[in-house]
């Protein structure tokens, strides 16, 4: 279902999965973002980053050449990658080892803690700081509910801990930009993220 629809449904809003004002105030006052540049930056990088608030959890699927372009590091010949193509919790299990607080492959952490939640919470580290910040230490024996209870919330915490809202005091391009190369290391999708972030701020007017 998709997370804007479900959002509505549960607080009491009509449950279309577009996205007004009204929903918009909702989602600012229930996380308790305090400004509507704020929230804009907030919303346009979710957006983009949850495909239109579709995804929630992490697609691993990935077949050999995938895994040779996007894990590189991790599938450098085309007979390992072969292995593991199609195998999302061999694959997970794999490039999460080890890292992040996960334990070695064999311990299947990496496929347990892979990346859930609009900006994808991911690693065993992350899931317990998450925990901690709810105050839901159970999240660690059922991390599906970040994807299912907690998919804004998630990105709530991951801008809470990187300090992402002092660049959020203002909307335009360049403060998309510095919020982009936080969220997600480059400037991936950029575009689209200016065209999101500026939609919801425009809304907020």
């Amino acid at each position: 279902m998709n997370k804007i629809k479900e959002y509505q449904k549960n607080n009491g809003l009509i449950s279309d999965g577009l996205i007004g004002k009204k929903t918009l105030l909702s989602i600012k006052e229930k996380l308790g973002i305090k400004t509507n540049e704020e929230l804009a930056h907030f919303m346009g990088q979710t957006d983009h980053e949850s495909g239109h608030f579709t995804a929630s959890t992490e697609n691993l699927n990935y077949s050999a050449s995938g895994l040779m372009t996007v894990f590189k590091k991790y599938f450098p010949t085309k007979e390992l990658a072969l292995k593991y193509e199609r195998k999302p919790e061999d694959i997970a299990s794999k490039v999460y080892a080890s890292r992040m607080g996960n334990g070695d492959e064999s311990s299947r952490e990496g496929w347990k803690y892979r990346g859930r939640g609009a900006l994808q919470l991911t690693g065993k580290n992350n899931y317990k700081l998450f925990g901690m910040f709810l105050n839901k230490p159970e999240i660690m024996d059922n991390p599906e509910t970040v994807a299912n209870d907690y998919f804004f919330e998630s990105a709530l915490f991951f801008f809470n801990r990187n300090n992402l809202w002092k660049y959020c005091t203002k909307v335009d391009e360049q403060s998309i930009k510095n919020v982009t190369l936080r969220v997600n290391g480059g400037t991936n999708g950029l575009d689209d993220r200016i065209v999101k972030t500026l939609k919801y701020y425009n809304i907020l007017k």
